[in-house]
């Protein structure tokens, strides 16, 4: 089943490769959506697919690039919304 899920990334997430390494691993996973940085200096997530590629990329998440330090992750399940591809804003 496709679903999709909006993250919201917390911590040091910014200028760490955060964005191009989530948006690799999406690939990897078969994802598709958007990861894109926020004012605030978190990063948010997008992504759309098969549940349990999905439910990887939130796990993926928790800890991100292995210069990233996650200090929290928050999603939720929103509607279903068809991408192309993985982009970053």
């Amino acid at each position: 089943m496709a679903i999709c899920c909006l993250a919201n990334v917390s911590g040091k997430v910014q200028g760490v490769y955060f964005r191009a390494s989530c948006q690799q691993k999406a690939i990897d996973l078969q994802l598709s959506g958007y990861a894109k940085n926020l004012a605030d200096g978190d990063v948010q997530v997008m992504v759309c697919g098969e549940e349990s590629n999905v439910n990887q990329m939130l796990e993926w998440l928790s800890h991100g690039p292995s210069k990233a330090e996650v200090s929290a992750v928050q999603h939720n399940q929103v509607d279903y919304q068809s991408y192309n591809h993985f982009s970053i804003g």
